[in-house]
């Protein structure tokens, strides 16, 4: 499949508000993304199966009133279920950035341990520090996780924004998500040591998790922003970086996307 080809279907409305950048991390990386009201999916206006990729972004989907991403994964749950349903079947991809992880993790699409993407089996909870967290942080991938975005994927520095970002799970979810290898990526220090202290984890995360899959690493979802850092000079850094001649090409989360449409280029 063509990557010109490759549809990406990124949800806005009730409060979502990073579709310009998600979109444009796509089209920069070689996709075709449409930005789609909820509404109109519910309304048939749009269907999944016109799409390769979905990606449920960041923002305060419904004012996070109930919980982050509550309301919004229940509207998804009970008005698009057998549409989502069958766009995982049919090996398709899905990330959920921010609020939008907070979203599949109650949908029950992460880590979806037995195969059940709409039960819920582990959380993220108000960060440890009490308050909204707005800083930068360093992630590191896990060589051996089946997922698909983080491929060839080392240690990358993201932008996060959430308050409630805390990766919680029972102690026997916590350990068939370590056994599986399905925590993608976890905050470290700056010398590459897991982060268990703030700000280096920002929220308290068990196992310094900052994102997890599902077992077959088609799903995703990661509490830092990959699309907020696409070019270099969205780093905070970057005059630093450029008067030592350590500039790069882009940011460090194109490489989500541009893991997620080569992968879905050599399967389609």
């Amino acid at each position: 499949m063509k990557k010109s080809d490759i549809k990406v279907l990124v949800i806005t409305g009730f409060g979502l508000n990073c579709e310009r950048e998600t979109a444009a991390a796509c089209k920069l990386v070689g996709a075709a993304p449409e930005q789609v009201h909820l509404n109109d999916l519910i309304a048939g206006r749009h269907k999944l199966e016109e799409y390769q990729f979905l990606v449920f972004i960041g923002g305060f989907s419904f004012g996070d009133h109930l919980g982050s991403g509550t309301v919004f994964a229940n509207r998804v749950k009970f008005r698009l279920h057998d549409q989502l349903e069958k766009f995982v079947a049919d090996g398709k991809l899905v990330m959920g950035i921010c609020n939008g992880f907070q979203t599949l993790t109650r949908l029950g699409m992460v880590p979806a341990l037995n195969g059940d993407y709409f039960s819920q089996t582990v959380a993220l909870a108000h960060n440890d520090s009490g308050v909204f967290r707005d800083d930068w942080c360093t992630l590191k991938a896990d060589p051996a996780s089946p997922c698909v975005f983080t491929r060839n994927m080392e240690t990358v520095r993201l932008p996060l924004r959430h308050g409630e970002g805390k990766f919680v799970a029972d102690p026997a979810v916590l350990a068939e998500i370590e056994a599986k290898h399905l925590a993608a990526v976890r905050y470290v220090n700056d010398d590459g040591t897991l982060a268990t202290e703030f700000p280096a984890n920002p929220n308290g995360s068990l196992n310094s998790i900052a994102g997890v899959c599902d077992p077959t690493g088609r799903i995703f979802g990661l509490m830092p922003h990959p699309e907020a850092f696409l070019s270099p000079y969205n780093s905070p850094t970057w005059t630093a970086d450029k008067a030592a001649g350590k500039v790069a090409e882009e940011g460090d989360g194109v490489a989500f996307f541009r893991n997620a449409v080569d992968y879905i280029a050599e399967t389609f």
